[in-house]
């Protein structure tokens, strides 16, 4: 049994930098972190475009960032809750950079800013085309400095443990107290007591398979907080990306960055016609899901795998210091920017629903937390502005700093118990665990994609009822292991998902539904 103050469940910007804020500030309190990879494998490690901050009042304003994320959130964003996050962005953004975070500059030996879809000014800080790398690298680094921090590496969180483990019951409002954990090394589920859990996990998007994030995003976080009690709300807006490169293949896609369009890129179909300008006045700058829906439009349109992204106007020398890792990518795939035009097709990239929190990161789970990816927040409402999730990531792992710093830490009153697998085998099924994930994801991908349908997406409940069922009874009678436990993880997101669309009955922001009033583009 591993007792502590804090567990930090997940190892991207969001958990580590509540880490490093709790362990500095109580050098007597232990911290442990958990991470069913790497230590640096994460969403936020893959995140090319960077921060969005306001960093010149001089020529931007808090007020146009607050603005620009009202307008992509399409009406259902909490208007309090994105003007704290945008004013308090600053602040956060040069914390990480005492921490050792370094961001591309100008000649000026001021920041240099990017801009991307949605937004009315160059206002992303960035670290050339890998921020989310530099911040990562910046944080670990932070991290293992810290003698009160623990990490555990490949270690898989399975359950969180409330009054249903101890009990068999389930209260009004449940309590958390800490949560079961594989080591996938030695194959045994350990107890790890906790004081308070922080859910960093990130996202979703190998529920779709054909997606810009890491096979660890499985949703693991939203599905144990749903399971322990917590309230899930907005999944049905899952943003996607509209600019992946495409290779016909499933699995994690190598990401163009949006700030590749904020740089002038245009979209084109196969027979070269520019049609954003037929879509949207923004043209290629208009948010993600309108430019992901107009890229559907035209794939339909002309039964084409993909559309193409044309840098080869754009000046060669300035796209390569911006972007050295797009234009190594492309040319190692044999694709010559300067007069190639990039294949892309829009996949799963950002969920921006969640385990619902409160300002200071509080689920409806007494002693349970949660931010970054996994949690919802109200910031983003209907679909998130570009660049503004490792922004949000930093606020709230610091509000649930704050929030705990004043509260008092007590011993655990319960005696938790071990975790019980009397009567289960190893599994001799793998293959029923991969033949099912292919159909879960197949499943996602052609029923509740981009636009969705309600027949679509009531034929979509029906299939997953069925590899529900199998992999429940599977989970029942087997000893766990990680691909069991991801499968039902995602199973439990994708329920979640199809079950929201269907109680949706308008289009908003990054769900559609075409026999719902159509979006009007602006």
């Amino acid at each position: 049994m591993v007792s502590t103050d804090y567990l930090v469940i997940g190892s991207g910007i969001a958990g580590l930098s509540f880490a490093l804020k709790m362990a500095h500030k109580f050098p007597d309190r232990t911290v442990c972190i958990t991470t069913k990879s790497d230590e640096d494998e994460s969403n936020t490690k893959y995140a090319q475009g960077g921060v969005a901050s306001v960093s010149d009042l001089g020529e931007d304003s808090y007020q146009k960032h607050i603005s620009d994320t009202l307008i992509a959130g399409d009406g259902l964003c909490d208007a309090t809750i994105v003007e704290m996050v945008v004013t308090g962005g600053p602040e956060r953004v040069r914390e990480l950079m005492s921490w050792g975070a370094h961001f591309d500059k100008g000649k000026n030996g001021k920041l240099a800013l990017g801009r991307e879809g949605g937004h009315s000014e160059h206002r992303i800080i960035h670290h050339k085309d890998s921020t989310g790398h530099e911040i990562e690298l910046a944080l670990l680094n932070q991290v293992r400095q810290r003698h009160n921090i623990t990490m555990f590496q490949y270690h898989f969180a399975i359950d969180l443990i409330t009054e249903h483990q101890l009990y068999g019951t389930k209260p009004s409002i449940p309590i958390c107290y800490g949560a079961y954990v594989l080591d996938q090394k030695t194959g045994k589920v350990e107890t790890f007591c906790a004081k308070n859990t922080v859910l960093a996990t990130g996202g979703v998007g190998m529920v779709y398979g054909h997606t810009t994030n890491p096979a660890i995003a499985t949703g693991d976080g939203i599905a144990m907080a749903y399971r322990a009690g917590a309230q899930i709300q907005d999944m049905e807006f899952v943003q996607f990306h509209p600019t992946v490169l495409y290779d016909g293949k499933a699995g994690q896609s190598f990401l163009i960055s949006e700030a590749v369009r904020g740089f002038g890129a245009y979209l084109r179909n196969k027979k070269g016609h520019r049609f954003m300008p037929d879509y949207d006045t923004r043209t290629e700058l208009a948010p993600r899901d309108i430019v992901s829906r107009s890229i559907d439009q035209e794939l339909k349109k002309f039964g084409d795998p993909c559309v193409f992204l044309d840098c080869s106007h754009l000046d060669l020398k300035e796209f390569k210091t911006h972007f050295p890792n797009i234009y190594e990518e492309c040319r190692a795939r044999h694709i010559t920017i300067e007069k190639d035009w990039i294949p892309i097709v829009p996949a799963a990239h950002y969920l921006c629903g969640g385990i619902v929190v409160d300002p200071h990161g509080r689920t409806t789970v007494k002693n349970l937390f949660a931010c970054g990816e996994c949690s919802r927040t109200g910031l983003h409402g209907a679909n998130r502005l570009a660049s503004n999730s490792l922004l949000e990531a930093l606020v709230y792992a610091h509000n649930i700093f704050r929030y705990l710093e004043h509260r008092k830490i007590f011993p655990a009153s319960v005696a938790i118990p071990k975790w019980d697998d009397r009567g289960t085998q190893f599994t001799k099924e793998k293959i029923l665990i991969r033949h099912n994930m292919n159909r879960l994801q197949a499943l996602m991908q052609d029923y509740v994609g981009i636009v969705r349908s309600t027949a679509r997406l009531q034929k979509g409940i029906k299939h997953l009822d069925t590899i529900y069922s199998e992999i429940e009874e599977l989970y029942r009678t087997t000893k766990v292991d990680v691909a069991l436990c991801e499968l039902r993880n995602m199973i439990n997101v994708a329920h979640l998902i199809i079950g929201q669309s269907l109680k949706r009955k308008e289009n908003k922001g990054g769900f559609y539904n075409i026999e719902l009033e159509p979006i009007k583009n602006v």
